[in-house]
């Protein structure tokens, strides 16, 4: 099957989060089961020209009212078999710092043109390449263009045997702006309604490609359930639901290529779940990395997030309000926090910093201590609020870190509960974000720890034989994408 990826982010050329991991990883994994997979992205200022070859010849894209023209670069990803990247490179539009704005300007103005400019590009990059694919498979609010122009444009030319996929990532992220940008994304104004962009009198990408695309996924079943439903729908619950037979939850898989404790050459110490005392090295290690004391008999609690309100730092790390402090103070614990965000959450995560002699915080982000934090901790926390799939908790138990997870999405998905009559579960679950259960069951894993030794050391090694690879989620892709063709 030949099958275009169009996508804003990612890995290793631009990220922001976990979109960038799902897209190379998936098209990685379709590569290397035979398929003739394609990528296309923007050439972002950080991408090196000197790193990728060009494309003899300019592109031509359709750009509001006019036509611009646009260089193409390109460079096989590597991992896969045969997997070209192509780059489209128009410095207007995607010569800066940041994919969708920068600290000063978190949503840049003209992100309407910037991403319109990649979508109409993907259709011309397939003819300037000879190429149609069979399935053009777009991710989030940014390329939902995709599936608009093949339904309204292209189909009615050389497209006309391409069917197109919409994965949601973040139902919470839309791109939703003023209908005065409209002319700017190069259609006539006879689709504002029936591709169904209106939203209030606005103009919403992701509306659009939820309307317009043959098939549309997010990324775990559970949260496929949730997004159909006033709490979780950010709006589009009805229209979600209106389309259901339609959508598909598919819960994303993990690098193990990157992801392995047994060869993972960012830890201190390699280990396995037959050779679980090595992890105690990766233990040490974090403690002294983060100024903690060294003490093996004391549990760490590992956090890796964004500090935004999605993964529920007001319940966190509020002042009066969150339970950061109440832990700290009240259970014999060591809490170790990476990340950035807010700029009130990471005010109040320093100053405690400063209080708490067994918290250790690094504002920011570092992948070296990441894989630590995964490889030192016995727990990962993630009071997220709502988490369409997560890909932390499935790290943290590959290492044997029990995850400690809020019940909701991806969380659900792929967490079992602990039974302390069995000694069944991979992690512990709350079923109402706030800090009181936070901190109960924060205080019930620690407990555990504390008083059911053989309990946590099964349920380390049950964690670690859980199968996340991406083989499993890349067939149920390809189902997608042949129930999606039966449609045309």
């Amino acid at each position: 099957m030949k099958i275009l990826m169009v996508t804003a982010e990612a890995v290793p050329f631009a990220k922001t989060g976990g979109l960038a991991d799902m897209v190379s990883a998936l098209a990685i994994s379709l590569s290397n089961q035979g398929h003739d997979v394609r990528l296309v992205m923007p050439r972002y200022y950080n991408i090196n020209r000197d790193d990728l070859e060009p494309l003899e010849g300019p592109l031509g894209v359709p750009a509001g009212y006019t036509e611009i023209w646009t260089g193409v670069y390109k460079k096989n990803m590597l991992g896969a078999k045969n997997l070209p990247v192509y780059f489209i490179d128009y410095e207007q539009c995607f010569g800066r710092d940041g994919i969708y704005g920068t600290p000063q300007e978190t949503d840049f103005h003209d992100n309407p043109y910037r991403f319109s400019v990649l979508c109409h590009g993907a259709f011309q990059l397939c003819r300037k390449i000879n190429w149609i694919p069979d399935v053009i498979h777009s991710h989030d609010w940014s390329t939902a263009l995709v599936p608009v122009i093949l339904k309204f444009l292209a189909r009615q030319n050389d497209f006309s045997k391409t069917a197109s996929v919409f994965t949601v990532h973040n139902l919470g992220y839309q791109g939703v702006y003023g209908k005065h940008n409209y002319p700017s994304i190069g259609l006539d104004w006879n689709f504002f309604y029936s591709a169904g962009f209106e939203d209030w009198d606005r103009m919403n990408f992701l509306k659009a490609g939820l309307t317009s695309a043959d098939k549309i996924t997010t990324v775990s079943p559970t949260y496929a359930k949730e997004i159909q439903s006033p709490s979780a729908g950010f709006r589009m619950d009805s229209l979600l639901h209106y389309r259901n037979q339609d959508l598909v939850g598919i819960l994303n898989g993990v690098d193990t290529e990157v992801w392995n404790p047994q060869t993972d050459k960012l830890i201190a110490a390699n280990f396995s779940k037959e050779n679980l005392k090595a992890k105690e090295k990766n233990k040490i290690a974090l403690q002294e990395r983060m100024g903690l004391p060294v003490n093996l008999n004391v549990p760490i609690i590992g956090m890796i997030s964004r500090l935004v309100d999605q993964k529920g730092v007001a319940e966190m790390f509020a002042p009066t309000y969150g339970c950061l402090y109440k832990l700290c103070t009240e259970i014999d614990v060591q809490i170790v926090v990476l990340g950035s965000g807010e700029r009130w959450c990471e005010t109040e995560l320093m100053a405690l910093k400063e209080k708490l002699p067994n918290l250790g915080v690094y504002i920011g982000y570092n992948e070296e201590l990441s894989h630590l934090i995964e490889a030192g901790s016995d727990f990962f926390l993630m009071p997220s609020r709502y988490e369409p799939c997560g890909l932390n908790q499935m790290y943290s138990m590959l290492y044997g870190t029990l995850p400690i997870v809020h019940r909701i999405g991806g969380l659900a998905d792929t967490v079992q509960n602990y039974n302390e009559k069995t000694g069944d579960g991979t992690g512990f679950m709350f079923d109402n974000l706030t800090p009181q259960s936070i901190f109960d069951t924060v205080g019930w894993a620690v407990y555990a720890w504390y008083n059911k030794k053989d309990h946590i050391k099964e349920m380390q090694k049950r964690a670690m034989s859980q199968n996340f690879t991406w083989d499993n989620a890349a067939k149920q892709y390809i189902q997608v994408y042949t129930e999606a063709l039966e449609k045309l």
